[in-house]
């Protein structure tokens, strides 16, 4: 009597003929010799909910071999670190059965067997690690559980692809010390900010002043280069209208007689700023009826010339 059997996808079975390894039958309608053959048992875990709504893990067995990736969550494990700290770390792994045959055959019960690797393995790993470290580096211990694991179970059939930890839990007295610590170090955080903030307005203001300061002295550079190109310019502009008269002086009354003429002139408008101040008496130099005599001579050589 022969008898047939429909394996659902992503699953497989282990043949056994008259109580030996016979052959895996995968998915699809596969074939079956009754009585000769018999499908082989495997252990698996399942989550159970009561009706009350509590939820429980429980162990089974089933001929079927589910080949997807595989979630085991594992009650919490008591760890000591290298620094003699006691904590609990909950773990959970994911992974894949790529060959049947050793799954059934490797180990009396996978899941027990891989649930007692990861205990040992955690202990292993988290011993040669501080405290600190143990916080601080789950990345680290992840990497180096799933490549532990993946060694210790190839010959299972099994092929581990990720281990997270999920809660990392420290004594209580341990968490608190950790809890002022942080608070502690905000604080100082905080404080070398408020410095850093006043060093910075600092740095600012006085930059702001020496900028302020160097406007300053560029605009009364910049006044005082105008004021002296300004004064350059008049002095030009006289001396050219100066020229100018002389020039015409010289075409009237010839060019020796010009030059007394001016310096004449000269003597008279410094007289005129002398006699402005408050002195009563007012001394006139020798060689003054000189010029004035030059400055009558002068006019009449200018009257007689038009």
């Amino acid at each position: 009597m022969f008898g047939f059997i429909i394996v659902p996808q992503a699953h497989a079975i282990v043949v056994e003929r008259l109580g030996k390894f016979h052959r895996v039958i995968h998915s699809g309608m596969q074939f079956v010799v009754p009585i000769l053959e018999a499908k082989r048992n495997i252990y698996f875990r399942a989550l159970e909910v009561d009706v009350d709504g509590r939820r429980r893990i429980v162990t089974r067995t089933s001929y079927l071999i589910d080949l997807r990736e595989q979630v085991l969550d594992f009650p919490q494990q008591s760890v000591i670190t290298q620094d003699n700290v006691t904590m609990g770390i909950d773990a959970v792994l994911y992974f894949q059965i790529r060959e049947p045959d050793k799954a059934v055959y490797g180990i009396s019960n996978l899941v027990d067997g891989i649930e007692k690797v990861v205990q040992t393995s955690l202990r292993n790993v988290v011993g040669q690690l501080t405290l600190d470290e143990t916080l601080s580096s789950r990345e680290t211990i992840n990497t180096q559980l799933r490549a532990i694991l993946d060694e210790a179970t190839n010959p299972w059939g099994v092929h581990v692809t990720r281990v997270e930890l999920q809660e990392i839990s420290p004594p209580e007295d341990i968490r608190q010390r950790m809890e002022l610590q942080m608070t502690a170090e905000r604080e100082k955080r905080a404080e070398v900010l408020r410095a850093e903030g006043k060093k910075q307005a600092a740095v600012l203001e006085a930059e702001g002043e020496a900028t302020a300061e160097i406007r300053k002295a560029e605009a009364a550079k910049q006044a005082r280069i105008l004021e002296a190109e300004g004064i350059a310019q008049a002095r030009l502009a006289v001396a050219e209208a100066e020229a100018q008269a002389l020039e015409c002086i010289e075409a009237k009354i010839g060019k020796g007689k010009a030059t007394d003429y001016l310096i004449a002139l000269k003597y008279l408008e410094s007289l005129q700023e002398i006699s402005k101040g408050n002195a009563t008496k007012l001394f006139l130099p020798y060689e003054a009826t000189g010029i004035l005599g030059a400055l009558g001579s002068v006019r009449e050589m200018l009257e007689s010339g038009k």
